[in-house]
Parts: C-alpha cells; sequence; structure tokens
C-alpha cells in the first residue's frame, strides 16, 4: 500500500546507483511525518525541507556538472546515505514490446557487445510492469539502478542499451535509464486521466475498470477460462495418455504422416485449427556429442510448446513471439540416433513452425538443420481459447502505476518505441500519440523536452501489389506527429523482419534513436538527426518534385539514382508506380498511366519491397504520401 505521510523515506528513484540530470535543477523527493525537516549533504552543500501535511517533502538542487560516484547523505528521524550516485544525463525509455524486448531475446546476435558491455556510466532502472485505474500513484512498488555488466545486459531493453551506449560514447557523460514499457499496450494505455477525456470511448473504458469487483470478476472469469481450457486439453490429449506418452524416446512413431517444416498447420491440412499437435524427429549423430554444448534452436512456435529431446523435456514457451533457445543437458545426445518431440499448441487458429527462422541443433560450433520432413500427429483438438482482457493494455493503467511516479524526477527527455499494438485502428493515433507526448511534458513541468521515437519496422510478406496498409497509415501518423516541437523519429521501415513482430537489429535502432538525440536534445548540426522526411510536392507538367528534409548532403538510392517504391495517382486516388529520378534533395516522380498526378506515396506497404531512399549518413527516407497542392 502507497504511503503519503508515515516515516521519513525517500522516493525510490533516489537510491544507491542513482543517475541524477546534469544542467538543470533536480528535484529530490520524498515523505516524512507532517512538518519534519529532512535534511541533504551533497557536494559540500547542506540542504533542508519540511514536509506539508500531506507529508510529502521535496528539495530542489542547482544544476549540477556531470560526474560521480558521489554521496548524498540524508538526515531526518534517521540518517540514510544514498551510495554511488552520478550526474549525467537521464532518459526515459517507454513503449511496447519493441522497446521492452530484453537484450538476452537477441544475445545471439550481439556477443561482442555483450562481453565489453562493462560501464558503470550506463545505468538503468527497471520499472515493474503494473497498472492502476484508481490513482495516479506517487512512487514505485519495486526497482533499483544497475549498472552494465556483461550479467545485467542481458536483462535492459536492447533498443534502450544500445541508445545509451551511443549516446555515452559520444557524450562522455554518464547516461541513466528509465526503462518503463509493456509488450502489446496500446498507446491509449500510457494516458494520463486528464488527456483520456479527449476520447469518451476510452474514458468510459477506464472509468469502468475503476470498480474493483468489476475488474476482480473479469481477472476471476478469465483465469477459470484459462485452466479450465488448459486442463480439457491436457485431459483430452492421446499423445499424454497410456503407459507411453508420444514424447518418449522409444515410442514408435512409424504410422504417422509426414510434413514439410517450416509450415503452418493449415499445410498439414489443418486449417484454422486449435489443439495439441505432436511432431517428431529423428537425427543421426555422428562423433563424440555427449560432452558437447548444445542448443535446440525451434525459431519461433505459434503459439506455444514444450520441447523433448531423447524422452526428456528440455525446454518450453508459453506464447507465440519469444525465439525457441532450448539448452540441451550435457550427456543427453548421443551417437547414433536421437529423437527430438514438440507438443506445439495452437489456441486460435493459424498455428505452426513460422517459416524463415532457424530450426537447427547447435552442437558445439556445428548446426545441424532440422528443416524438412517432420512426422506429426493430433493429440486433441479444442475450441479457440477464450478471450481475455488484458488489462495492462487498458486505457490508462499504464500511466497511473508505471509514469505517473516518475513525474518530478528530471529527465534529458524520451525516447518511445510503439505503435503495433495500434494498427488496426491508425486513423486515430496521431491524435492520441500527439496528445501523450503534451501531456507528459506538461506534468513533467520541464518544458517541451526532447521526444524521440520509432516508426514502425516493415513486417508481414513483401508485396509489390499496390494496396491500403494499416501499417502505412500508422506510419503515416507517426511522420505527421514530427509537427510537435521538438521531436525526432527514427524510420525503421529497412530493418524489420517479414516474419518477426520483434525484429532483432535493435543496435541499429539505438544507434538511429541516438543520431536523433544528437540533432534534437544536443543540438548537434554536423549530421542529420534523421532520414530524409517529405518536405514539400509541387507539379511540373506530368511529373511531382518531392523535395526533402534532412538530405545530408544529398539523397541516395541503393540502386542508383532511380530509386524504387514510388507510386502516384491523378484525381481518381488510383495508385499506381511510378518512375523517380534523383537530383539533390528531391525526386522528381512520373508515370506514362497519370498525366495529370495529384498526390505521390513512398513505400506505402506492410513490409515495402523497394526501401531504396537514404541520405548521406544512411538513415532511410521515411513513408509518407504527400498531397499536391
Amino acid at each position: 500500500m502507497e504511503k503519503t505521510s508515515a516515516a521519513f523515506r525517500l522516493h525510490r528513484l533516489f537510491s544507491d546507483g542513482a543517475v541524477l540530470q546534469r544542467g538543470a535543477k533536480v528535484n529530490v523527493r520524498g515523505w516524512a511525518a507532517p512538518g519534519q525537516t529532512v535534511s541533504l549533504r551533497f557536494l559540500g552543500r547542506e540542504y533542508r525541507a519540511a514536509a506539508g501535511t500531506d507529508g510529502k517533502w521535496k528539495i530542489v538542487l542547482p544544476a549540477l556538472e556531470p560526474g560521480g560516484p558521489y554521496e548524498m547523505e540524508f538526515s531526518a528521524e534517521r540518517r540514510v546515505l544514498v551510495r554511488d550516485v552520478w550526474v549525467g544525463d537521464v532518459w526515459l525509455c517507454s513503449g511496447q514490446s519493441n522497446m521492452e524486448l530484453p537484450m538476452s531475446r537477441v544475445r545471439r546476435f550481439y556477443p561482442e557487445e555483450i562481453a565489453v558491455s562493462e560501464n558503470p556510466r550506463i545505468r538503468f532502472f527497471y520499472v515493474a510492469k503494473e497498472y492502476d485505474f484508481e490513482k495516479d500513484r506517487q512512487d514505485l512498488s519495486s526497482g533499483s539502478w544497475v549498472a552494465a555488466n556483461p550479467q545485467s545486459v542481458l536483462q535492459f531493453s536492447a533498443a534502450a542499451y544500445f541508445f545509451a551506449a551511443e549516446l555515452q560514447r559520444r557524450q562522455r557523460v554518464p547516461i541513466g535509464i528509465l526503462s518503463a514499457s509493456v509488450g502489446g499496450s496500446p498507446v491509449q494505455a500510457w494516458l494520463s486521466r486528464e488527456a483520456l477525456e479527449s476520447f469518451p470511448h476510452y474514458w468510459d473504458m477506464a472509468e469502468s475498470l475503476k470498480n474493483r469487483r468489476f475488474t476482480a470478476a473479469l481477472k476471476k472469469r478469465d483465469e477459470a477460462a484459462q485452466r479450465e481450457w488448459c486442463r480439457a486439453l491436457d485431459e483430452a490429449d492421446a499423445g499424454l495418455k497410456g503407459g507411453r506418452p508420444w514424447y518418449a524416446e522409444s515410442f514408435d512413431d512409424s504410422s504417422w504422416p509426414e510434413t514439410e517444416l517450416p509450415a503452418s498447420w493449415e499445410d498439414a491440412g489443418l486449417a484454422d485449427w486449435n489443439g495439441a499437435l505432436w511432431l517428431r524427429k529423428e537425427v543421426d549423430l555422428r562423433g563424440p556429442v555427449e560432452k558437447q554444448p548444445c542448443t535446440l534452436d525451434l525459431g519461433l512456435i505459434v503459439d506455444a510448446d514444450r520441447a523433448y529431446v531423447n524422452g526428456v523435456p528440455v525446454g518450453e514457451t508459453a506464447y507465440r513471439y519469444p525465439p525457441r533457445l532450448y539448452p540441451v543437458p550435457a550427456g543427453l545426445l548421443r551417437e547414433g540416433k536421437n529423437k527430438i518431440a514438440v507438443r506445439a499448441i495452437s489456441v486460435r487458429g493459424k498455428g505452426g513452425f513460422v517459416k524463415g527462422k532457424p530450426y537447427a541443433l547447435e552442437i558445439g560450433g556445428a548446426s545441424l538443420d532440422l528443416s524438412g520432413p517432420w512426422k506429426y500427429k493430433v493429440g486433441a483438438t479444442a475450441d479457440p481459447l477464450p478471450e481475455q482482457v488484458f488489462f495492462e493494455h487498458q486505457p490508462g493503467g499504464l500511466y497511473r502505476a508505471m509514469i505517473s511516479p516518475l513525474l518530478g524526477y528530471t529527465i534529458r527527455g524520451a525516447a518511445w518505441y510503439q505503435g503495433e499494438s495500434n494498427t488496426d485502428h491508425p486513423a486515430e493515433y496521431r491524435e492520441m500519440f500527439e496528445k501523450m507526448i503534451a501531456d507528459w511534458r506538461e506534468k513533467w513541468g520541464q518544458g517541451d523536452f526532447p521526444f524521440l521515437y520509432v516508426q514502425l519496422a516493415n513486417y508481414r510478406d513483401r508485396d509489390r501489389e499496390l494496396k491500403e496498409s494499416d501499417w502505412a497509415r500508422l506510419r503515416q501518423a507517426q511522420l505527421e506527429a514530427l509537427e510537435v516541437p521538438n521531436t525526432a523519429m527514427a524510420v525503421a521501415v529497412d530493418i524489420g523482419e517479414w516474419n518477426d513482430l520483434h525484429p532483432h537489429n535493435k543496435k541499429e535502432v539505438g544507434r538511429r534513436l541516438a543520431a536523433a538525440a544528437q540533432g534534437i536534445a544536443y543540438r548537434d548540426a554536423s549530421a542529420a538527426p534523421m532520414g530524409p522526411i517529405v518536405r514539400s510536392v509541387r507539379r511540373e507538367g506530368d511529373a511531382l518534385i518531392v523535395g526533402f528534409r534532412y538530405a545530408g548532403g544529398g539523397l541516395r538510392g541503393r540502386r542508383g539514382d532511380a530509386p524504387g517504391g514510388f507510386a502516384v495517382c491523378g484525381p481518381d486516388r488510383d495508385f499506381v508506380r511510378a518512375e523517380a529520378k534523383i537530383t539533390g534533395d528531391e525526386v522528381r516522380v512520373r508515370s506514362p498511366r497519370v498525366k495529370h498526378p495529384s498526390a505521390v506515396r513512398y513505400c506505402w506497404a506492410d513490409s515495402p519491397p523497394d526501401v531504396d531512399l537514404y541520405n548521406t549518413e544512411g538513415l532511410p527516407a521515411s513513408p509518407f504520401q504527400a498531397e499536391c497542392p
């Protein structure tokens, strides 16, 4: 339970290892008995404050120079010493799963970066994933400042870590990251009560969730339904019955049919099917494998799975998105024949082994490809898993529990990576996103602090057919949000993965966010803060001339000065592919099929096949739609 007037204590952010913002007033705060005097000795000076009738006290430090480590000595009815305090730049990193995704999920791609990550001047504070619909919390329930090293960095947000590491390299000051992200969260979950008033539908939802009995009943219903579905599936699964389960090493699967993996279950004749599907594969190993380090890599499986090697469980995953990297205990494998079994669970149709991902047995430095024929058999068929309410995704709940407690802690700016969960309703995103930025800035009381964000990456199958795209429309909303002062956008349309909502290249995301920070927050005019952004459109005969900001020393195409990805339309609004030609910081776009062009698009697709336009800094142009005046 949160205390507002009690024995002396500090806000949780003011704890060992803290990073304080340089060059700005710093609000040090906490709670004490009403009227009690709190003193602070810091950097050779003493400060005092008295707690108000509500028990709150605040000491304002003057602008500080970067450095550390220091100590903060507090005194009230007891003495509290906060050690290892640094002064540098503090950034809030927030959003949904692509910002939350920990380095452990991508460790196989960055072994060298992880090995050299020890740096006491990079600190993370992980804000626990919580929600609250009743009140704006004033303090955090848990958390501590953690310095970067090869062990701790595995729990850090990968995108935020690479952002911090690049900033620390460039600025040469300590960097503190407030990491507050929740996978699957839509933007409305991060809006305050006041901001939600502009969106009546979401306001009503938030108000209904303030009723504890109502939310408790929903939770109880959903938990019971989930348990019952899993219980019934297990009970019906023929693979778990009898004296010899289907994962047993000695189980005879010779009568089972085969399917080629990776594939969807539809490819195996199980369209829109739910339940438990068993898959088995025999592998023949040569050489002394017993003592070799081994990992079973099962790519991505929709939706859940449990894997076995020679009848022994080696790993399981409860939902679709994490990569399946299961360590195999030493001695479990042996020279000769070995059996791999997987119990795959599909909860709402469209299950399968995701194509384009690695499926292999990694033994020492060698890799045995597991794609190809697998035996399979249905263990049990089930109705779709009942939908449930994810309370952490509901309007306002994350703001009240995860952002409100941070207010007043002086920051340099914010970096945001979110949007995937709003692609079903892109038309409303821009207004909500801009409202969130304005609301956070107002409540922090630091003016228009720098706000950086990542535009949606490419995702889903590449399609050369021109068609409408909600992902493109949401990218357009993010592009138009650049009209908000002191914002910058990292374009990621060239570094996503068609088969993964969570692309692995978080290092480049961090680098691009850092480039944006250099230009917007640190006012470095020597390089473009982002990729080319459409500035203007004018008509010349049957062509449209598109001008760009942030072209650097001039626009570049990956394949010369005739980039792909452009389309134009006339008054009929029927977009067709167009030819493009780069001249300096402009692109001339035309199609012989459109005599009177009125609008132009670039990379307008979920996963554009022709990401082809860059500036001299190597940053890609943002996808866009623009009208000719």
